[in-house]
């Protein structure tokens, strides 16, 4: 495994000036965003297939510095009932892996997108529970008229270029915890398998080293977010985890993401670690930071200290071993 950076947290820099920072920090993986809800600062994937000039520079800024990219990640929603965002993002998707295909990345992180609850629908529709049975109604449809279809035509599109998909569950799309994961691999094929962010998974409730093993047994864990969450116990006793409170308002929400470290302690963060070495996990740990206490430099910084700390101790634990 190698220590990374989702490298849309320097979006303000140029490229050369972020990857020239994140290699000044000891890493040499990052991931790169590449459209979609995350922006794409530092990859314009259309552009770059466009104009051979420009992306041999591209290439170069890497190659240049040493430093390998884990993923282009274009999080988006391409089953967005507004056909306008829906076909935007789509086509981010498809111009993403087309350059994947062409630097020889294989992985493309992005969302499993949200569809509406009918044909008529503005926004998208995520439902939390099957009664009344308007709302089971509603999955049902979902998947069998929106997400099946759209996803086993681009599990072949990802084939064909020799990529694969991890997508990121997360709450708020149809693909938000282990078994909805493995169900739209089960039912649209193997390019397609997870974005592991454990930040989601902790707020929900689900134990993230059972489901790092129940991914890697279907062969299904391609990249791995390292960001925390830290759910306040006092606002959570009152309220649940189910928050629609702004991510600014830390004081009153039931959980807020923090960085490594800070919302599940060391013991927990070992765990994780393990149980990517135990399956066999041999790809990027990118760090993700979304913390709302702390600066970017401050966050990236504590993130890169507390998970160097780790991978060298589990790395030293598999020479013992052998």
């Amino acid at each position: 495994m190698k220590l990374g950076v989702f490298a849309v947290l320097f979006s303000e820099k140029s490229l050369e000036e972020a990857l020239d920072y994140i290699k000044e920090s000891g890493l040499d993986t990052v991931e790169i965003g590449s459209g979609g809800f995350i922006g794409d600062a530092h990859c314009k994937p259309a552009e770059l297939l466009a104009d051979e000039e420009k992306l041999n520079t591209f290439k170069q800024a890497f190659e240049s510095r040493g430093i390998q990219i884990s993923a282009l990640s274009c999080h988006g929603n391409p089953l967005h009932p507004n056909h306008e965002m829906a076909s935007q993002h789509h086509q981010i998707f498809e111009d993403t892996v087309r350059l994947a295909s062409k630097l020889g990345i294989k992985n493309v992180v992005t969302f499993s997108g949200c569809p509406g609850e009918s044909e008529h629908s503005l926004h998208p529709v995520w439902i939390t529970c099957p009664w009344p049975t308007d709302f089971s109604e509603v999955v049902d449809w979902q998947w069998k008229k929106k997400v099946i279809p759209y996803w086993k035509e681009q599990n072949q599109f990802l084939k064909n270029h020799n990529v694969r998909v991890a997508v990121e569950p997360h709450p708020g799309f149809v693909v938000y915890n282990t078994e909805t994961l493995l169900r739209l691999r089960a039912e649209c094929g193997e390019q397609i398998g997870a974005n592991f962010d454990p930040s989601h998974y902790f707020w929900q409730g689900m134990d993230s080293v059972a489901c790092i093993k129940a991914l890697a047994k279907e062969k299904a864990l391609y990249h791995f977010h390292a960001k925390d969450t830290r759910v306040d116990s006092q606002n959570s006793g009152l309220n649940g985890v189910l928050d629609t409170k702004s991510y600014k308002d830390i004081a009153n929400r039931s959980w807020v993401f923090r960085t490594v470290g800070y919302g599940h302690g060391e013991e927990t963060w070992k765990e994780i670690i393990s149980a990517l070495q135990t399956v066999g996990y041999d790809g990027a740990i990118s760090i993700e930071h979304e913390d709302g206490l702390m600066s970017i430099e401050e966050g990236f910084t504590k993130a890169v200290e507390f998970l160097q700390d780790k991978l060298i101790k589990e790395g030293a634990k598999n020479l013992w071993w052998a």
